[in-house]
C-alpha cells in the first residue's frame, strides 16, 4: 500500500516539493557554513519523495532551536507555505485527504527540520 500511496503522491505534488527542497539544499551548499544545512534539506527532499510509511520524530536543543530560527527567516517559512498550499487544495476531495496530511506533515518539518529525525 505505501507503494501506490508513494506512487500517487509524485503525481499529486510530491515532485514539487522535493525540487523545491532540493533547490534550497543546493542553494545553502553554495557556502561552506551551509553545507550542513544543505545536506539536512537533502535529507528532506528525499522524504518528500516517499513520505507514507516513514515518520517524523522531533527532539532537540538550544542549538537546533537556534538554527531552527535562522532556518524560518532564510527559506523555511517559504517551504512550509508552499507545503501548507498544496496541502489545503489537496484536502478539499476526500481522495485527497491523506495526500494533504503528507502535506501538512512536511509543512511542519519545513518549520522545524534540525530538531527532527525521520524514520
Amino acid at each position: 500500500m505505501n507503494f501506490i500511496g508513494n506512487f500517487l503522491w509524485l503525481i499529486f505534488g510530491g515532485l514539487i516539493l522535493s525540487l523545491c527542497w532540493f533547490i534550497i539544499g543546493l542553494l545553502w551548499c553554495i557556502t561552506i557554513i551551509g553545507i550542513p544545512v544543505g545536506i539536512q534539506c537533502f535529507k528532506i527532499a528525499e522524504l518528500a519523495l516517499c513520505p507514507f510509511g516513514r515518520t517524523v520524530e522531533y527532539g532537540g536543543g538550544a542549538v537546533s532551536f537556534l538554527l531552527n530560527i535562522l532556518w524560518i527567516i532564510f527559506g523555511g517559512l517559504e517551504l512550509a507555505v508552499t507545503a501548507l498550499i498544496i496541502g489545503i487544495i489537496l484536502s478539499i476531495t476526500i481522495v485527497g485527504i491523506p495526500f494533504g496530511i503528507q502535506c501538512f506533515k512536511l509543512a511542519k518539518l519545513s518549520l522545524m527540520p534540525f530538531s527532527a529525525t525521520i524514520k
